[in-house]
């Protein structure tokens, strides 16, 4: 063939490939399901056992740990209780625990207090114990109250363990059928995977779904769909996939986004809605609780329950960089290593595990055991480990021992000042607080560093020296991170004037806990406040602009300028998500009820504030949200009942009786509006206005004397000049010009520029 016509020929090919390139595309696009192009938008969940195919080791590891049994459904093989007619007397009742047609069955106080027979459902947990489900009606799942306890192999009552010494009636909000105890809301979202709570607020019901009922590969990993496909591609097309196809990374991070991945389960916190997995920003999620009173002590120890997280970011191991696998194989959830080898991992063993450091007796040494404050028998031996020193526990749930993740230094000196517990003493019970302060001298020395404890307590105490201390704390990064948010807070609660040269570096710190907090901290609606409010509702992560609108939607939608409106909106119907979503919890009802208010939806705003009364009776303070509420609508005979409803529990709350003063005063009932005011000024004779209240009306029902005498005290109390304008304008209202001359000469002594007394003055001498 001529090279001329080959040339030919291959142009000629060029132009036909050219043209059936896009007929093929065509023909490729037109034979793709658009409904399964867009069910693989997003990655969906294929369970566990797919995961198993490739992870073998990983499932084996998982396979029997305690994120395997976080629940399941009830069987002969997951069922550790005792069910062959088994009675436990506790509360006042006959507990029995037997087997029916197959069936595992307790008899229990119902909800109407009466015992009735409930079929178990689901096991939730599995060692140190094992709770029970049963059925109720609007999908709710409620955990009985007898539990299993699956080492010592015997029943107990868990109100008995957890609230000592009290009866929880069926009224009540603790009692086992009521929300306390509604598994839907109070457990789920971290016993399951893939869990969607599906709690519907105007019916009150659940519709909560999963797709697996334990604690599988996704719920850690997210949907594995895309990992799926991955998987299954060959290696030169798998890098077209960010992070093998998974959305949440758990390798190559760093220590703070590999705890935060733990944290969505492992911290006490406030949940904005289902687990969000394109995202690990956990303020994206939720809000993880700062160690604050009374879920804490004051120096950040574990008190309640805290999940670990919040302990474990005020330790040095945090801010050294380990994570949560440097200590536990986070599959099995098992540690990595017996005793203080774990620890040796990092520490020095001939500096650490020796008598010089430790000061106790080995295994084996003649001595006694000691039982801690918790009930733990600790032999001779048991202070050499690292954990009972520096981990000290606590029991939870009864019979569930866990222990502190901050890792501190026992402090008896701290425990002295200010209460707080130290491992010394939560072992040698029997001795004192001096006594073991006393041979923590005689080891190591007189000198003790200063402990963020101290400026916390002195901030709770009023002691003014705590702001400075507060505020060194919140700015030095060598403090843990959450330490330093509690500062942020403190500060803002008991020192508000000290933040306002520093209050926007936190509004721009990287860290959207600070910005979070410092958004919260502010206590008046000023231009600048709004503004700064205004700007985070731009900021990009979720926990700050909902702390930015839940400020803002008590302004009112109208003050809102129009630049910041569609970024209002966002935000504001984001706020109504996570209010819906925790409308479930009687708090969480009242937080929904405050919205309805301020937007101005008067009936949703009584309906959801009855509601949570109706689901906790001990929140009888919403009475004053009614009552206020009332009033607005006009309906005032409603408000009065309210106010007295309130005051039959607090009778000495000031506020609530200067406002039931207020509004009797307003609906004419002028003999009893002054008894709950002269009330009022007797509990707080300080209390600002009330005097002035008083005074006019006495002066209404023409007793000049009281009236002059209680205006005369509003002047004792607030000193200004518009108390005393007040008593002048009396004198001259009631024609006593001779006083009158007097108290205004009095006024012009300490405010000589004030023009109006001046002419005041001048007319009544010229009288």
């Amino acid at each position: 063939m001529e090279i001329k016509t080959y040339k030919k020929l291959i142009q000629l090919l060029g132009i036909v490939l050219v043209l059936l390139f896009p007929i093929l595309l065509l023909v490729k696009l037109s034979m793709v399901d658009p409904t399964q192009e867009l069910i693989q938008a997003q990655p969906q969940f294929v369970g566990g056992q797919v995961c198993k195919e490739c992870h073998i080791n990983a499932y084996n590891d998982w396979k029997g740990s305690h994120h395997d049994h976080a629940m399941d459904y009830a069987s002969d093989s997951t069922v550790l209780g005792d069910f062959s007619d088994q009675i436990l007397q506790a509360q006042g009742h006959t507990y029995k625990m037997f087997r029916k047609d197959g069936k595992f069955v307790v008899t229990s106080d119902g909800e109407d207090g009466q015992m009735h027979d409930f079929e178990v459902k689901y096991v939730f947990g599995y060692t140190p114990l094992q709770q029970y489900l049963v059925e109720f009606d609007r999908g709710r799942l409620q955990t009985l109250p007898v539990t299993w306890n699956t080492v010592a192999k015997n029943w107990y009552h868990m109100a008995d363990s957890v609230y000592k010494g009290e009866v929880i009636a069926p009224t009540e909000w603790l009692h086992w059928t009521n929300q306390a105890q509604t598994w839907n809301g109070m457990c789920a979202e971290c016993h399951s995977t893939n869990l969607v709570k599906g709690y519907n607020p105007e019916t009150d019901s659940y519709h909560t779904t999963w797709s697996e009922i334990d604690v599988s590969c996704e719920a850690c990993h997210g949907p594995g769909s895309r990992h799926v496909e991955w998987a299954q591609l060959p290696k030169y097309s798998q890098a077209e996939y960010q992070n093998f196809g998974l959305q949440v990374r758990t390798s190559g991070i760093d220590n703070k986004q590999y705890v935060d991945l733990c944290a969505r389960c492992h911290s006490r916190k406030m949940t904005f809605g289902d687990m969000e997995y394109s995202t690990q920003n956990i303020y994206d999620h939720g809000v993880p609780n700062l160690p604050d009173e009374p879920e804490w002590y004051v120096d950040g120890q574990i008190r309640d329950e805290d999940y670990v997280y919040a302990s474990f970011l005020q330790s040095k191991m945090y801010q050294r960089g380990i994570k949560c696998n440097d200590c536990h194989n986070v599959h099995s959830g098992k540690r990595l290593f017996d005793g203080n080898k774990l620890c040796l991992q990092c520490h020095q063993k001939d500096v650490y595990d020796t008598d010089t450091h430790h000061h106790h007796k080995s295994a084996g040494m003649p001595g006694e055991a000691v039982v801690s404050e918790s009930g733990v028998v600790f032999d001779v031996g048991s202070g050499t480990a690292c954990v009972n020193c520096h981990m000290h526990g606590r029991y939870y749930m009864g019979v569930d021992y866990r222990n502190d993740h901050s890792f501190r230094i026992p402090r008896p000196d701290l425990s002295i000042k200010n209460g707080t517990p130290n491992a010394c003493n939560q072992c040698h019970v029997d001795k004192s607080n001096k006594w073991s302060d006393d041979y923590i001298t005689q080891w190591y020395g007189k000198e003790r560093r200063f402990h963020y404890s101290q400026a916390i307590a002195g901030a709770k105490d009023g002691d003014l020296k705590a702001a400075s201390e507060l505020k060194e704390i919140l700015g030095n990064d060598l403090y843990p991170p959450n330490i330093r948010g509690l500062a942020l807070q403190d500060l803002g609660t008991y020192f508000p004037d000290s933040l306002g040269e520093i209050i926007d570096n936190y509004l721009r710190d990287a860290n959207p806990s600070f910005r979070r907090t410092a958004l919260l901290t502010f206590q008046q609606p000023t231009e600048q406040n709004i503004d700064r409010l205004l700007n985070a509702l731009t900021d990009d992560t979720k926990a700050v602009r909902l702390a930015a609108i839940q400020n803002l939607v008590q302004i009112g939608v109208e003050n809102i300028p129009a630049k910041y409106k569609a970024y209002y909106n966002k935000a504001l119907e984001e706020h109504k998500q996570v209010l819906d979503y925790n409308a479930d919890f009687p708090t969480g009802k009242i937080n929904l009820a405050n919205f309805y208010y301020y937007q101005k939806q008067y009936p949703d705003a009584e309906k959801y504030f009855k509601l949570a009364m109706e689901q906790d009776q001990d929140l009888y303070f919403v009475n004053l949200n009614l009552a206020y509420l009332y009033n607005r609508t006009g309906e005032n005979d409603k408000a009065e009942q309210c106010f007295k409803t309130y005051l039959s529990k607090q009778p000495e709350d000031v506020n609530a009786l200067y406002s039931l003063g207020l509004l009797l005063s307003e609906i004419g009932k002028y003999d009893e509006s002054l008894e709950y005011l002269l009330k009022a000024s007797r509990v707080d004779p300080k209390y600002p206005r009330v005097n002035h209240n008083i005074a006019m009306m006495y002066d209404f029902m023409k007793d000049k004397g009281k009236a002059e005498r209680y205006l005369k005290k509003e002047i004792e109390v607030v000193n200004d000049l518009n108390s005393r304008l007040e008593l002048l304008q009396f004198y001259l209202n009631n024609n006593i010009e001779q006083k009158a001359l007097s108290f205004g000469e009095e006024i012009l002594t300490l405010y000589p520029d004030n023009e109006d007394v001046k002419k005041i003055v001048a007319q009544l001498r010229a009288s």
